[in-house]
């Protein structure tokens, strides 16, 4: 089997997220940042900008995590009356974080759907 040629190909699948208009903005970034990762080894090289597919997604966790401690530490906030939290504040912040989520989802997904796609091809 071509692993170059496979490589190509969960590039290709992962790219189709980051052209889709129903993706978050932060799923196309990381789907984008992924394709190119991808990319540039099936190309036999590293990629232009250098990624490892395993930095990309390590700092796409640790936003979401951020993401989500806020939201949770602005909410336990207003709950304990602290005046300079603010009921939208903390909904914004929960509805950012679980779009960051939804991303992070979307791409998990498409990434096991092309390791499927791969493990199912003839040799």
């Amino acid at each position: 089997m071509d692993t170059g040629n496979s490589v190509g190909n969960i590039g290709g699948i992962i790219g189709g997220l980051a052209q889709s208009p129903a993706a978050s903005p932060m799923a196309r970034a990381l789907a984008r940042s992924v394709s190119d990762a991808f990319s540039g080894q099936a190309a036999g090289g590293t990629s232009g900008a250098g990624m490892d597919f395993g930095k990309v997604l390590e700092n796409a966790l640790s936003s979401v995590d951020q993401s989500q401690s806020q939201a949770d530490n602005l909410a336990k906030r207003f709950q304990l009356g602290d005046e300079s939290a603010s009921l939208e504040q903390a909904m914004i912040a929960m509805q950012k974080a679980n779009i960051s989520f939804q991303g992070l989802v979307q791409v998990r997904n498409r990434v096991i759907s092309a390791y499927h796609d791969i493990m199912n091809m003839q040799v």
